[in-house]
Protein backbone atom coordinates (compact mmCIF):
# COMPACT_ATOMS: atom_id res chain seq x y z
CA UNK A 1 0.00 0.00 0.00
CA UNK A 2 3.18 2.22 0.56
CA UNK A 3 4.39 2.49 -3.15
CA UNK A 4 0.76 2.84 -4.09
CA UNK A 5 0.24 5.67 -2.01
CA UNK A 6 3.28 7.50 -3.17
CA UNK A 7 2.09 7.46 -6.35
CA UNK A 8 -1.28 8.97 -5.14
CA UNK A 9 0.32 11.53 -3.12
CA UNK A 10 2.67 12.56 -6.38
CA UNK A 11 -0.91 12.77 -8.42
CA UNK A 12 -2.42 14.71 -5.72
CA UNK A 13 0.68 17.26 -6.12
CA UNK A 14 -0.03 17.48 -9.70
CA UNK A 15 -3.56 18.47 -9.58
CA UNK A 16 -3.38 21.13 -7.34
CA UNK A 17 -0.90 22.68 -10.08
CA UNK A 18 -2.98 21.82 -12.33
CA UNK A 19 -6.09 23.70 -10.42
CA UNK A 20 -3.30 26.34 -10.07
CA UNK A 21 -3.12 26.78 -13.68
CA UNK A 22 -7.09 27.17 -14.22
CA UNK A 23 -7.34 29.73 -11.30
CA UNK A 24 -4.46 31.83 -13.39
CA UNK A 25 -6.48 31.28 -16.90
CA UNK A 26 -7.29 34.32 -17.37
CA UNK A 27 -4.52 36.38 -17.16
CA UNK A 28 -4.16 36.24 -21.03
CA UNK A 29 -2.60 38.76 -23.07
CA UNK A 30 -3.36 40.46 -25.84
CA UNK A 31 -5.61 42.99 -28.01
CA UNK A 32 -9.16 42.19 -28.39
CA UNK A 33 -10.79 41.10 -31.05
CA UNK A 34 -13.03 43.39 -32.89
CA UNK A 35 -15.04 42.46 -36.24
CA UNK A 36 -13.25 45.21 -38.68
CA UNK A 37 -15.86 47.80 -40.53
CA UNK A 38 -16.95 47.44 -44.37
CA UNK A 39 -17.45 50.53 -45.88
CA UNK A 40 -21.18 49.36 -47.64
CA UNK A 41 -23.85 51.30 -48.84
CA UNK A 42 -27.79 51.18 -47.65
CA UNK A 43 -28.70 49.50 -51.01
CA UNK A 44 -26.88 48.80 -54.29
CA UNK A 45 -26.92 50.84 -57.10
CA UNK A 46 -27.68 49.01 -60.00
CA UNK A 47 -31.86 49.28 -60.59
CA UNK A 48 -33.10 45.25 -60.59
CA UNK A 49 -34.47 44.17 -63.74
CA UNK A 50 -38.47 44.20 -64.26
CA UNK A 51 -38.64 40.44 -64.05
CA UNK A 52 -37.29 40.50 -60.63
CA UNK A 53 -40.66 42.31 -59.52
CA UNK A 54 -41.88 39.02 -58.15
CA UNK A 55 -39.75 36.36 -56.48
CA UNK A 56 -41.03 33.10 -55.72
CA UNK A 57 -38.61 30.71 -57.08
CA UNK A 58 -35.43 30.38 -54.71
CA UNK A 59 -34.36 31.96 -51.60
CA UNK A 60 -30.83 32.84 -49.59
CA UNK A 61 -30.40 30.79 -46.39
CA UNK A 62 -31.04 32.94 -43.58
CA UNK A 63 -29.25 32.09 -40.41
CA UNK A 64 -32.87 31.08 -38.43
CA UNK A 65 -33.19 28.44 -41.57
CA UNK A 66 -32.23 24.49 -40.49
CA UNK A 67 -31.42 23.67 -43.70
CA UNK A 68 -28.93 25.59 -46.55
CA UNK A 69 -30.86 25.81 -49.71
CA UNK A 70 -27.45 25.14 -51.30
CA UNK A 71 -29.28 23.69 -54.88
CA UNK A 72 -29.33 26.72 -56.38
CA UNK A 73 -29.19 25.33 -59.68
CA UNK A 74 -32.67 24.05 -59.89
CA UNK A 75 -33.70 27.37 -60.48
CA UNK A 76 -33.29 27.48 -63.90
CA UNK A 77 -35.65 24.22 -63.78
CA UNK A 78 -33.02 22.23 -66.12
CA UNK A 79 -33.09 18.30 -65.53
CA UNK A 80 -30.24 17.62 -66.80
CA UNK A 81 -27.82 20.47 -65.19
CA UNK A 82 -29.79 19.83 -61.87
CA UNK A 83 -27.86 16.28 -62.71
CA UNK A 84 -24.34 17.14 -63.74
CA UNK A 85 -24.26 19.90 -60.68
CA UNK A 86 -25.18 17.06 -58.87
CA UNK A 87 -21.50 15.36 -59.45
CA UNK A 88 -19.71 18.08 -59.08
CA UNK A 89 -18.83 17.36 -54.72
CA UNK A 90 -18.55 13.95 -55.22
CA UNK A 91 -16.36 13.76 -57.95
CA UNK A 92 -14.00 17.29 -58.41
CA UNK A 93 -10.70 16.60 -57.81
CA UNK A 94 -9.98 20.31 -57.14
CA UNK A 95 -13.44 20.51 -54.61
CA UNK A 96 -11.40 17.13 -52.75
CA UNK A 97 -8.37 18.98 -52.67
CA UNK A 98 -9.89 21.55 -50.88
CA UNK A 99 -12.01 19.69 -48.84
CA UNK A 100 -8.55 17.39 -47.50
CA UNK A 101 -7.16 21.00 -46.42
CA UNK A 102 -10.07 21.33 -43.91
CA UNK A 103 -9.50 18.32 -42.40
CA UNK A 104 -5.78 19.10 -42.32
CA UNK A 105 -7.20 22.44 -40.45
CA UNK A 106 -9.67 20.44 -38.23
CA UNK A 107 -6.34 18.45 -36.82
CA UNK A 108 -4.95 20.93 -36.15
CA UNK A 109 -6.66 22.02 -33.68
CA UNK A 110 -6.66 19.23 -31.89
CA UNK A 111 -3.00 19.32 -32.76
CA UNK A 112 -2.61 22.67 -30.10
CA UNK A 113 -5.35 21.50 -27.94
CA UNK A 114 -3.16 18.69 -26.77
CA UNK A 115 -0.69 21.57 -25.23
CA UNK A 116 -3.78 22.25 -22.73
CA UNK A 117 -3.56 18.65 -21.06
CA UNK A 118 -0.22 17.71 -19.28
CA UNK A 119 2.01 15.18 -21.09
CA UNK A 120 2.50 12.04 -19.29
CA UNK A 121 5.42 9.74 -20.93
CA UNK A 122 7.49 6.59 -19.67
CA UNK A 123 10.55 4.69 -20.78
CA UNK A 124 10.85 1.64 -18.41
CA UNK A 125 14.82 -0.31 -18.49
CA UNK A 126 15.86 -3.61 -17.19
CA UNK A 127 19.77 -4.29 -17.64
CA UNK A 128 22.36 -6.25 -15.26
CA UNK A 129 25.91 -5.66 -15.55
CA UNK A 130 28.88 -7.95 -14.56
CA UNK A 131 31.71 -6.22 -13.63
CA UNK A 132 35.65 -6.78 -14.49
CA UNK A 133 37.23 -7.82 -11.04
CA UNK A 134 40.32 -5.85 -12.61
CA UNK A 135 38.18 -2.80 -12.53
CA UNK A 136 40.36 -0.11 -10.14
CA UNK A 137 38.80 1.34 -7.79
CA UNK A 138 39.79 4.58 -6.10
CA UNK A 139 39.67 4.12 -2.70
CA UNK A 140 40.12 0.63 -2.74
CA UNK A 141 36.93 -1.91 -1.85
CA UNK A 142 35.46 -4.45 -2.96
CA UNK A 143 33.92 -4.92 -6.61
CA UNK A 144 30.28 -6.63 -6.86
CA UNK A 145 30.49 -9.09 -9.33
CA UNK A 146 27.07 -7.68 -10.82
CA UNK A 147 24.86 -5.09 -10.20
CA UNK A 148 21.19 -4.74 -11.71
CA UNK A 149 19.36 -1.54 -13.08
CA UNK A 150 15.40 -1.84 -13.33
CA UNK A 151 13.66 1.44 -13.66
CA UNK A 152 10.00 1.66 -14.61
CA UNK A 153 9.80 5.99 -14.25
CA UNK A 154 6.40 8.06 -15.09
CA UNK A 155 7.49 11.69 -16.23
CA UNK A 156 4.85 14.17 -16.61
CA UNK A 157 6.18 17.91 -18.18
CA UNK A 158 2.83 20.57 -18.27
CA UNK A 159 3.34 23.96 -19.52
CA UNK A 160 1.81 26.92 -17.22
CA UNK A 161 -0.63 28.45 -19.67
CA UNK A 162 -0.44 31.99 -17.76
CA UNK A 163 -0.24 34.16 -21.01
CA UNK A 164 -2.91 32.30 -23.16
CA UNK A 165 -0.12 31.49 -25.49
CA UNK A 166 -1.84 28.03 -25.88
CA UNK A 167 -5.31 28.93 -25.07
CA UNK A 168 -5.09 31.71 -28.56
CA UNK A 169 -3.06 29.22 -30.54
CA UNK A 170 -5.81 26.48 -30.20
CA UNK A 171 -8.20 29.59 -30.92
CA UNK A 172 -6.08 30.34 -34.09
CA UNK A 173 -6.44 27.01 -34.92
CA UNK A 174 -10.00 27.04 -34.62
CA UNK A 175 -10.28 30.18 -36.77
CA UNK A 176 -8.35 28.54 -39.47
CA UNK A 177 -9.92 25.37 -39.79
CA UNK A 178 -13.34 27.84 -40.11
CA UNK A 179 -11.64 30.09 -42.90
CA UNK A 180 -10.82 26.30 -44.87
CA UNK A 181 -14.17 25.86 -44.51
CA UNK A 182 -15.40 28.65 -46.19
CA UNK A 183 -12.61 28.07 -48.66
CA UNK A 184 -13.98 24.68 -49.09
CA UNK A 185 -17.34 26.55 -49.75
CA UNK A 186 -16.34 29.05 -51.79
CA UNK A 187 -14.62 26.35 -54.26
CA UNK A 188 -17.41 24.23 -54.62
CA UNK A 189 -19.74 27.45 -55.52
CA UNK A 190 -16.88 28.89 -58.13
CA UNK A 191 -16.83 25.02 -59.56
CA UNK A 192 -20.96 24.54 -59.58
CA UNK A 193 -21.15 28.29 -61.22
CA UNK A 194 -18.32 27.12 -64.35
CA UNK A 195 -20.21 24.40 -64.60
CA UNK A 196 -23.51 25.63 -65.04
CA UNK A 197 -21.52 28.86 -67.24
CA UNK A 198 -19.74 25.79 -69.59
CA UNK A 199 -23.31 24.35 -69.69
CA UNK A 200 -24.88 27.17 -70.79
CA UNK A 201 -22.57 27.68 -73.16
CA UNK A 202 -22.85 24.56 -74.77
CA UNK A 203 -26.29 24.43 -75.22
CA UNK A 204 -25.93 27.82 -76.52
CA UNK A 205 -23.86 26.27 -79.31
CA UNK A 206 -26.09 23.60 -79.95
CA UNK A 207 -28.58 26.48 -80.30
CA UNK A 208 -26.44 28.05 -82.98
CA UNK A 209 -25.48 24.77 -84.96
CA UNK A 210 -29.08 24.12 -85.02
CA UNK A 211 -30.06 27.38 -86.95
CA UNK A 212 -27.25 27.56 -89.13
CA UNK A 213 -28.32 23.92 -89.97
CA UNK A 214 -31.43 24.93 -90.87
CA UNK A 215 -29.65 28.08 -92.58
CA UNK A 216 -27.68 25.95 -94.48
CA UNK A 217 -30.86 23.85 -95.99
CA UNK A 218 -32.47 27.21 -96.91
CA UNK A 219 -29.14 28.61 -98.84
CA UNK A 220 -29.05 25.38 -100.38
CA UNK A 221 -32.68 25.71 -101.85
CA UNK A 222 -31.65 29.30 -102.62
CA UNK A 223 -28.68 28.18 -105.16
CA UNK A 224 -31.27 25.95 -106.82
CA UNK A 225 -33.08 28.57 -107.29
CA UNK A 226 -30.76 30.77 -108.91
CA UNK A 227 -29.35 27.79 -111.20
CA UNK A 228 -33.31 27.07 -112.45
CA UNK A 229 -33.30 31.24 -112.89
CA UNK A 230 -30.08 31.14 -114.54
CA UNK A 231 -30.87 28.33 -116.85
CA UNK A 232 -34.14 30.11 -117.79
CA UNK A 233 -32.14 33.06 -118.88
CA UNK A 234 -33.76 35.46 -116.10
CA UNK A 235 -30.67 35.82 -113.73
CA UNK A 236 -27.22 36.14 -114.68
CA UNK A 237 -24.09 33.76 -113.59
CA UNK A 238 -23.21 36.43 -110.83
CA UNK A 239 -26.37 35.54 -108.71
CA UNK A 240 -25.15 31.94 -108.58
CA UNK A 241 -21.79 32.37 -107.62
CA UNK A 242 -23.38 35.00 -104.68
CA UNK A 243 -25.68 32.36 -103.37
CA UNK A 244 -23.30 29.96 -103.62
CA UNK A 245 -20.69 32.13 -101.70
CA UNK A 246 -23.40 32.60 -99.18
CA UNK A 247 -24.09 28.68 -98.45
CA UNK A 248 -20.63 27.88 -98.49
CA UNK A 249 -19.50 31.15 -96.03
CA UNK A 250 -22.36 29.38 -93.64
CA UNK A 251 -21.73 26.11 -94.33
CA UNK A 252 -18.33 26.87 -92.46
CA UNK A 253 -19.82 28.52 -89.31
CA UNK A 254 -21.87 25.73 -88.95
CA UNK A 255 -18.80 23.30 -89.00
CA UNK A 256 -16.87 25.89 -86.79
CA UNK A 257 -19.67 25.71 -83.77
CA UNK A 258 -18.77 22.68 -83.43
CA UNK A 259 -15.55 22.78 -81.90
CA UNK A 260 -16.86 25.46 -79.03
CA UNK A 261 -19.14 22.90 -78.48
CA UNK A 262 -16.28 19.86 -78.12
CA UNK A 263 -14.19 22.28 -76.07
CA UNK A 264 -17.34 22.98 -73.48
CA UNK A 265 -18.68 19.19 -73.23
CA UNK A 266 -14.78 18.16 -72.34
CA UNK A 267 -14.75 20.75 -69.84
CA UNK A 268 -17.72 19.78 -68.16
CA UNK A 269 -16.26 15.89 -68.40
CA UNK A 270 -13.53 17.20 -65.88
CA UNK A 271 -15.65 19.34 -63.82
CA UNK A 272 -17.68 15.88 -63.02
CA UNK A 273 -14.41 13.61 -62.48
CA UNK A 274 -14.65 11.57 -65.68
CA UNK A 275 -12.49 11.78 -68.62
CA UNK A 276 -13.43 13.25 -71.46
CA UNK A 277 -13.67 9.89 -73.52
CA UNK A 278 -16.33 8.85 -71.21
CA UNK A 279 -19.11 11.54 -71.42
CA UNK A 280 -21.31 12.21 -73.92
CA UNK A 281 -23.86 14.82 -73.89
CA UNK A 282 -26.42 14.92 -76.17
CA UNK A 283 -27.54 18.11 -78.18
CA UNK A 284 -30.29 19.93 -77.16
CA UNK A 285 -30.75 23.85 -78.22
CA UNK A 286 -30.84 26.18 -75.20
CA UNK A 287 -34.13 26.73 -74.22
CA UNK A 288 -33.93 28.08 -70.81
CA UNK A 289 -35.02 31.56 -69.42
CA UNK A 290 -33.28 33.88 -66.81
CA UNK A 291 -34.81 33.66 -63.34
CA UNK A 292 -35.70 35.89 -60.90
CA UNK A 293 -33.35 36.45 -58.27
CA UNK A 294 -33.43 37.88 -54.73
CA UNK A 295 -30.79 40.35 -54.23
CA UNK A 296 -31.26 41.42 -50.84
CA UNK A 297 -29.38 44.41 -49.05
CA UNK A 298 -25.21 44.85 -49.54
CA UNK A 299 -25.56 43.82 -45.52
CA UNK A 300 -26.55 41.08 -45.93
CA UNK A 301 -24.09 40.02 -48.15
CA UNK A 302 -21.24 39.83 -45.59
CA UNK A 303 -23.12 36.97 -44.19
CA UNK A 304 -24.02 35.47 -47.58
CA UNK A 305 -20.24 34.87 -48.89
CA UNK A 306 -18.09 32.31 -48.21
CA UNK A 307 -15.06 33.83 -49.44
CA UNK A 308 -15.56 37.09 -47.17
CA UNK A 309 -16.36 34.74 -44.24
CA UNK A 310 -13.04 33.00 -44.65
CA UNK A 311 -11.34 36.48 -44.85
CA UNK A 312 -12.68 37.57 -41.60
CA UNK A 313 -12.01 34.47 -40.19
CA UNK A 314 -8.23 34.72 -40.96
CA UNK A 315 -8.58 38.88 -39.38
CA UNK A 316 -9.68 36.81 -36.53
CA UNK A 317 -7.06 34.66 -36.74
CA UNK A 318 -4.14 37.14 -37.00
CA UNK A 319 -5.50 39.01 -34.24
CA UNK A 320 -4.74 35.87 -32.23
CA UNK A 321 -0.88 35.42 -33.87
CA UNK A 322 -0.46 39.39 -32.24
CA UNK A 323 -1.03 37.58 -28.46
CA UNK A 324 1.05 34.99 -29.17
CA UNK A 325 3.52 37.07 -29.89
CA UNK A 326 3.36 39.47 -27.15
CA UNK A 327 3.24 36.49 -24.73
CA UNK A 328 6.59 34.93 -26.05
CA UNK A 329 7.67 38.34 -23.61
CA UNK A 330 6.58 36.53 -20.38
CA UNK A 331 8.44 33.68 -18.45
CA UNK A 332 7.47 30.24 -19.35
CA UNK A 333 6.19 28.15 -16.42
CA UNK A 334 6.60 24.29 -16.97
CA UNK A 335 5.41 21.68 -14.31
CA UNK A 336 7.66 19.19 -14.60
CA UNK A 337 7.48 15.52 -12.44
CA UNK A 338 8.48 11.88 -12.12
CA UNK A 339 7.84 8.67 -10.25
CA UNK A 340 8.34 5.35 -10.34
CA UNK A 341 10.30 2.43 -8.96
CA UNK A 342 14.22 1.76 -9.17
CA UNK A 343 15.73 -1.26 -8.06
CA UNK A 344 19.09 -3.49 -8.30
CA UNK A 345 17.34 -6.38 -9.15
CA UNK A 346 13.59 -8.02 -10.22
CA UNK A 347 13.00 -9.33 -6.64
CA UNK A 348 12.87 -5.62 -5.36
CA UNK A 349 11.73 -3.41 -8.20
CA UNK A 350 8.20 -3.23 -7.17
CA UNK A 351 9.01 -2.81 -2.92
CA UNK A 352 8.71 0.58 -1.30
CA UNK A 353 11.89 1.21 -1.26
CA UNK A 354 12.66 1.45 -4.79
CA UNK A 355 10.10 3.55 -4.71
CA UNK A 356 11.23 7.64 -6.42
CA UNK A 357 8.69 10.34 -6.88
CA UNK A 358 10.41 14.65 -7.59
CA UNK A 359 7.51 17.24 -8.96
CA UNK A 360 8.42 21.31 -8.98
CA UNK A 361 8.34 23.86 -11.64
CA UNK A 362 10.88 25.28 -13.68
CA UNK A 363 10.48 29.24 -14.97
CA UNK A 364 12.75 30.03 -18.03
CA UNK A 365 12.84 33.70 -19.51
CA UNK A 366 14.49 34.93 -22.68
CA UNK A 367 16.73 37.86 -21.35
CA UNK A 368 18.14 38.74 -24.31
CA UNK A 369 17.18 37.52 -27.92
CA UNK A 370 18.66 40.13 -30.31
CA UNK A 371 15.24 41.68 -31.24
CA UNK A 372 13.64 38.37 -32.39
CA UNK A 373 10.48 38.93 -30.01
CA UNK A 374 10.11 42.48 -31.42
CA UNK A 375 10.34 41.10 -34.96
CA UNK A 376 7.51 38.44 -34.46
CA UNK A 377 5.37 41.00 -32.54
CA UNK A 378 5.54 43.45 -36.05
CA UNK A 379 5.09 40.85 -38.26
CA UNK A 380 2.33 39.45 -36.67
CA UNK A 381 0.69 43.31 -36.24
CA UNK A 382 1.70 43.59 -39.95
CA UNK A 383 -0.24 40.08 -41.39
CA UNK A 384 -2.89 41.56 -38.89
CA UNK A 385 -3.02 44.44 -41.40
CA UNK A 386 -2.93 42.64 -44.27
CA UNK A 387 -5.69 40.24 -43.21
CA UNK A 388 -7.92 43.30 -42.75
CA UNK A 389 -7.24 44.95 -45.88
CA UNK A 390 -8.02 41.41 -47.74
CA UNK A 391 -11.18 41.41 -45.50
CA UNK A 392 -12.14 44.48 -47.06
CA UNK A 393 -11.51 44.47 -50.35
CA UNK A 394 -13.18 41.11 -50.58
CA UNK A 395 -16.16 41.99 -50.03
CA UNK A 396 -15.60 45.56 -51.90
CA UNK A 397 -15.20 43.35 -55.01
CA UNK A 398 -18.24 41.34 -53.82
CA UNK A 399 -20.59 44.29 -54.11
CA UNK A 400 -18.76 45.09 -57.28
CA UNK A 401 -19.63 41.56 -58.88
CA UNK A 402 -23.71 41.95 -57.72
CA UNK A 403 -23.95 45.30 -59.00
CA UNK A 404 -22.01 44.44 -62.23
CA UNK A 405 -24.37 41.20 -62.74
CA UNK A 406 -27.52 43.26 -61.55
CA UNK A 407 -26.79 45.71 -64.29
CA UNK A 408 -26.17 43.10 -67.00
CA UNK A 409 -29.43 41.59 -66.38
CA UNK A 410 -31.27 44.46 -66.31
CA UNK A 411 -30.01 45.98 -69.85
CA UNK A 412 -29.89 42.92 -71.50
CA UNK A 413 -33.64 42.46 -70.63
CA UNK A 414 -34.20 45.39 -72.50
CA UNK A 415 -31.36 44.77 -75.14
CA UNK A 416 -33.60 40.80 -75.63
CA UNK A 417 -36.54 43.39 -76.57
CA UNK A 418 -34.94 45.36 -78.97
CA UNK A 419 -33.43 42.26 -80.67
CA UNK A 420 -37.00 40.63 -80.84
CA UNK A 421 -37.27 43.71 -82.65
CA UNK A 422 -34.89 43.97 -85.03
CA UNK A 423 -35.09 40.00 -85.64
CA UNK A 424 -38.56 40.72 -86.82
CA UNK A 425 -38.16 43.35 -88.92
CA UNK A 426 -34.81 41.39 -90.81
CA UNK A 427 -36.96 38.50 -91.02
CA UNK A 428 -39.72 40.95 -92.80
CA UNK A 429 -37.18 42.43 -94.86
CA UNK A 430 -36.05 38.97 -96.40
CA UNK A 431 -39.50 38.28 -96.90
CA UNK A 432 -40.02 41.19 -99.04
CA UNK A 433 -36.73 41.26 -101.11
CA UNK A 434 -37.04 37.80 -102.36
CA UNK A 435 -40.25 38.05 -103.59
CA UNK A 436 -38.92 41.05 -105.44
CA UNK A 437 -36.42 39.06 -106.59
CA UNK A 438 -38.22 36.02 -107.73
CA UNK A 439 -40.24 38.74 -109.60
CA UNK A 440 -37.41 40.41 -111.28
CA UNK A 441 -37.74 43.26 -109.61
CA UNK A 442 -34.09 43.30 -107.53
CA UNK A 443 -31.23 41.72 -107.84
CA UNK A 444 -29.48 39.02 -105.84
CA UNK A 445 -27.59 40.89 -104.07
CA UNK A 446 -30.08 42.68 -101.55
CA UNK A 447 -31.61 39.28 -100.84
CA UNK A 448 -28.07 38.29 -100.15
CA UNK A 449 -27.52 41.34 -98.02
CA UNK A 450 -31.11 40.56 -96.02
CA UNK A 451 -30.14 37.07 -95.46
CA UNK A 452 -26.47 37.95 -94.42
CA UNK A 453 -28.68 40.75 -91.43
CA UNK A 454 -31.22 38.02 -90.23
CA UNK A 455 -28.87 35.19 -89.58
CA UNK A 456 -26.73 37.57 -87.50
CA UNK A 457 -30.18 38.72 -85.89
CA UNK A 458 -31.07 35.28 -85.28
CA UNK A 459 -27.20 34.41 -84.04
CA UNK A 460 -27.97 37.50 -81.81
CA UNK A 461 -30.70 36.66 -80.13
CA UNK A 462 -29.24 33.43 -79.56
CA UNK A 463 -26.53 34.74 -77.73
CA UNK A 464 -28.19 37.19 -75.75
CA UNK A 465 -29.90 34.85 -74.03
CA UNK A 466 -26.88 32.86 -73.18
CA UNK A 467 -25.53 36.08 -71.99
CA UNK A 468 -28.29 36.44 -69.36
CA UNK A 469 -28.47 32.95 -68.47
CA UNK A 470 -24.78 33.50 -67.61
CA UNK A 471 -25.37 36.80 -65.56
CA UNK A 472 -27.66 34.70 -63.70
CA UNK A 473 -25.67 32.05 -62.64
CA UNK A 474 -22.83 35.06 -61.55
CA UNK A 475 -25.59 36.99 -59.99
CA UNK A 476 -26.28 33.81 -57.71
CA UNK A 477 -22.44 32.76 -57.46
CA UNK A 478 -21.68 36.85 -56.60
CA UNK A 479 -24.84 36.37 -53.77
CA UNK A 480 -23.04 33.86 -51.98
CA UNK A 481 -25.59 30.56 -54.06
CA UNK A 482 -27.86 30.21 -50.49
CA UNK A 483 -24.92 29.88 -48.11
CA UNK A 484 -24.76 31.49 -45.39
CA UNK A 485 -22.44 32.38 -42.56
CA UNK A 486 -24.22 30.09 -39.69
CA UNK A 487 -23.15 27.45 -42.06
CA UNK A 488 -19.72 27.41 -40.73
CA UNK A 489 -18.53 24.31 -38.34
CA UNK A 490 -18.34 25.04 -34.38
CA UNK A 491 -15.19 23.87 -33.02
CA UNK A 492 -16.16 23.96 -29.22
CA UNK A 493 -16.22 27.47 -27.49
CA UNK A 494 -13.47 30.05 -27.26
CA UNK A 495 -11.71 29.79 -24.13
CA UNK A 496 -9.79 33.29 -24.38
CA UNK A 497 -10.57 36.62 -22.79
CA UNK A 498 -8.89 39.42 -24.52
CA UNK A 499 -7.15 42.06 -21.87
Amino acid sequence: MRPLFGVMRFLLTSGVAVLLVLLLAGCTVGPRYIKPAVPTSPTYKEEAPDSFKELNQWQPAHPADQTSRGNWWAIFGDPDLNKLEEQVAGSNQNLKIAEARFREARAAIRFNRASQFPTVSTAPSASYVKSSDFSPSFPSKIQEASKGDFVLPIDLSYELDLWGRVRRSVAAAREEAQATAADYETAKLSLEAELALDYFELRSADAQKQLLDDTVKAYTDNVQLTLERFSKGVAPKADVAQAQTQLETTSVQDTDVTVQRAQFEHAIAILIGKPPAEFNLPAVPLNDHPPSTPIGLPSELLQRRPDIAAAERRVAEANQQIGIARAAYFPTVNLDGTAGFAGTQGSNWFSWPSGFWAVGPALAETLFDGGRRRATSESARANYAAAVATYRQTSLTAFQEVEDNVAALRILENETQQQQRALASSQESLQLFTNRYKGGVDTYLQVITAQTIELANERNAIDILRRRLDASVLLIKALGGGWNVSNLPVFGASSVRDY
